[in-house]
């Protein structure tokens, strides 16, 4: 399994996957910058993003196929999405969940309340109209690495 830039994969198996485990893929974004996709024989089984927002991350599309969970997949994608974010100055990671606050909770996120959210993140179409009211917020603090001299 590899762990790749999602914007060199066919839009529409992301699309397909997202639609299949009922997450949003209305407003994924056209150049999936900050996008990663676990891949294996040429498919995709996976797939995380994350959009920017200042010092600011929200995590968002974490999926796994059905058929490849258990596999540590979602550990690999989650690792990625925040050293990458880590490295390029993030110092905290959001996310809304209606299924998955435990898993997170074990990789460290804290559940919090919509009014701890930062305008910019709380702007986003994740937070204003794609995710219910009632999905959980979370929220995680990056340890900043800075690249080797």
């Amino acid at each position: 399994m590899l762990i790749v830039e999602a914007a060199g994969q066919k839009r529409s198996e992301l699309i397909q996957l997202l639609e299949s485990q009922k997450l949003p893929f209305e407003d994924l974004p056209t150049g999936l910058n900050n996008f990663y996709a676990a891949v294996e024989d040429d498919q995709v089984v996976g797939l995380i993003g994350m959009e920017p927002y200042g010092s600011y991350g929200l995590l968002r599309s974490m999926v796994v196929h059905p058929e490849f969970r258990n596999r540590q997949i979602a550990e690999n994608l989650v690792r990625q999405i925040e050293e990458k974010a880590a490295s390029a100055g993030i110092v905290s990671m959001f996310l809304l969940t209606e299924t998955a606050e435990n898993y997170f909770s074990r990789k460290g996120y804290e559940k919090i309340s919509r009014e701890e959210v930062p305008a910019d993140v709380k702007s986003s179409s994740e937070f204003s109209h794609v995710c219910p009211v009632s999905a959980t917020v979370m929220k995680k603090h990056l340890k900043i690495t800075t690249p080797e001299l």
